[in-house]
């Protein structure tokens, strides 16, 4: 009987390839329980799927285990030997689908994966040997490394891996063939050799780098960005045109506001029917808005040709326009693109370059009608600082910081939303872009104390990646958020003030906070004009309070002034926020 066994083990197809020249004193051995406990730690190194081809029918493994001597008995030798008898093994079991399957009892069926796989695992869930047993101790610890008593079993999921235990998947609230139960059990057997303490200091070490790659302003979210969103947008742009926009898509229209570096006007886009539109001049340009034949508005921005700067500037206004539509696409009025003008007509300087944003109304510059009562004036102005803050919170969470926030800055959507424009003077912190810029930039009016976001001793910015690197340090020792939060007090202020909406009238109250120490308490005590303060005075005065902690001086520890997130817990915009855009979108807007 065991010779008939040992016969159709040499001869029979599946097995064909065995050299018994190789496996010298193990194929002479009995067809007993020993030499199926070594083939069903082979099979495990084979997919599930092919395992119930591989075995007799009627085949049951069992739990004890065996060493097996092949050429010489210590050293190098050994290694080689058992070396040569896996591959020999892996060989013989990896065989052609074609290849028939002789079972060892033709009444019985053959074992299906789990079951190998089931039984495989209750072999290796048990203790380990017993002392002095060299046997068993040879094939748990032997030179293969085939089994390992504390080692965890193999994932019945995945096939690879270590099992995750029970418990902790229940905890999870995992299964098994979960992609996370089964990563969970990679992580295991890659940490199957390690002592308590290194599994965590390891732990302690990801954690640690998690955070700091998480961190404000986002070295990993900055790597996402650059690399994948960047390249993707302008893609999309060149497909969708954006990226190749010309002057002759353009009607220029009123001019608006002049600054620096740049003149914005009002625009609209060319019809794409073939009309031929006079050339507006005059009063024809101030009806631009009103006129049916435009159907979409724009908002069009001339950089100043000649000017030392513009074109740096309107450089860095387009890059963070792509920018913060692809970190807050919801903060900021909907950039469209740009252009080149090829040639000297109206308003357009060949060689000069042009900005376009989708057009929506601007927030000041004009008189706000349709407030009535203080109440929903109060409303209205609760409703745009929140929008404010959010977006300033929203921006400064990718490593942007505006550094121009005033009332001119801020357009309103017809559907109430307060958004950003005009990038110019921004910086993203995160890689140093626009780090250091000409004070011409930033507007005195709204300009915190400090003057400038980082201290003007902080060494320029490395190369960007190592930049980006540094950046979670670099913003926690001089919180740069803050530059914006007091712009936005002063926001505040207008909005709630009437007196101070003039120019004349902002001039002489930062003139006064500034002899008062930027402490607003102490400039509402001393102040000579009588300012109306009752819309800051409702509901017990949070929205002076408000006020006071944004309008202060800024500690090097960035105490003394409240962050966007910080602000947005204020008790003054805990009520009232879901009426409010409704109210802010009936508004309308006159000279």
């Amino acid at each position: 009987m065991v010779q008939g066994k040992s016969a159709r083990l040499a001869t029979s197809a599946p097995y064909s390839r065995l050299s018994c020249s190789r496996l010298g004193s193990a194929l002479r051995l009995p067809w007993d329980e020993k030499s199926r406990s070594l083939l069903t730690m082979a099979a495990s190194l084979l997919p599930p799927a092919t395992l119930a081809k591989k075995y007799p029918a009627g085949f049951k493994p069992h739990t004890h285990r065996l060493i097996i001597k092949c050429g010489a008995t210590g050293g190098g030798a050994a290694d080689d030997g058992w070396a040569s008898l896996m591959d020999e093994l892996k060989s013989a079991l990896q065989t052609d689908p074609s290849d028939p399957v002789v079972p060892s009892d033709p009444g019985s069926s053959s074992p299906t994966p789990d079951d190998l796989v089931t039984a495989l695992q209750g072999q290796l869930e048990q203790s380990g040997p017993a002392a002095g047993d060299t046997t068993n101790a040879a094939v748990t610890n032997g030179p293969m490394g085939l089994v390992d008593a504390s080692s965890p079993a193999v994932d019945a999921a995945s096939g690879t891996g270590a099992a995750v235990p029970d418990e902790l998947l229940r905890a999870l609230h995992l299964d098994a063939s979960n992609p996370a139960a089964r990563a969970l059990g990679r992580l295991e057997a890659l940490t199957a050799g390690l002592s308590d303490a290194q599994r965590w200091a390891l732990l302690a070490f990801a954690a640690a780098a998690w955070l700091y790659l998480t961190a404000r302003p986002g070295v990993l979210s900055g790597a996402v960005d650059a690399y994948v969103l960047a390249p993707l947008q302008l893609a999309l742009g060149r497909a969708t045109g954006r990226r190749s926009l010309k002057a002759s898509d353009f009607v220029v229209g009123e001019r608006i506001g002049e600054g620096s570096f740049g003149v914005v006007y009002y625009g609209a886009v060319v019809p794409k029917d073939g009309a031929v539109l006079e050339e507006r001049a005059g009063r024809a340009r101030t009806s631009l808005q009103n006129d049916d034949r435009y159907k979409e508005k724009v908002i069009l921005k001339k950089i100043k040709v000649g000017t030392v700067g513009a074109k740096e500037c309107g450089d860095y206004e387009e890059w963070f326009n792509y920018r913060v539509a692809r970190a807050a696409p919801e903060t900021c009025a909907e950039f469209m693109g740009s252009f080149v003008a090829d040639k000297t007509k109206s308003e357009f300087v060949k060689g000069g370059k042009w900005l376009v944003w989708k057009f929506e109304p601007l927030m000041f510059g004009r008189t706000l009608r349709g407030l009535g009562t203080l109440e929903r004036g109060a409303l209205v102005v609760k409703q745009v600082m929140r929008q404010l803050v959010t977006s300033l919170k929203r921006i400064h969470s990718t490593g942007i910081v505006h550094r121009d926030i005033k009332p001119s800055n801020l357009v309103v959507t017809r559907r109430g939303q307060v958004k950003l424009i005009d990038f110019g003077a921004a910086t993203d912190l995160r890689i140093g872009k626009n780090y250091v810029p000409d004070r011409a930039l930033l507007d005195p009016d709204y300009c915190p104390p400090e003057l400038y976001v980082l201290p003007e001793e902080t060494p320029q910015p490395p190369p960007e990646p190592i930049a980006a690197i540094l950046s979670p340090i670099l913003w926690q020792l001089n919180h740069p958020d803050l530059f914006d939060m007091y712009s936005a007090g002063i926001v505040l202020m207008q909005l709630a003030i009437p007196s101070l909406r003039s120019q004349s009238g902002l001039k002489n109250f930062n003139a006064e906070l500034r002899s008062a120490g930027y402490d607003l308490n102490r400039w509402r005590e001393t102040t000579r004009r009588r300012p109306d303060l009752q819309i800051l005075d409702l509901d017990s005065g949070r929205g002076w309070d408000l006020a006071t902690k944004l309008i202060s001086e800024r500690a090097d520890d960035g105490r003394g002034r409240l962050s966007a997130a910080a602000a947005l817990r204020h008790p003054y915009f805990l009520l009232g926020g879901d009426q409010a855009p409704a109210a802010l979108s009936k508004l309308s807007f006159t000279k």
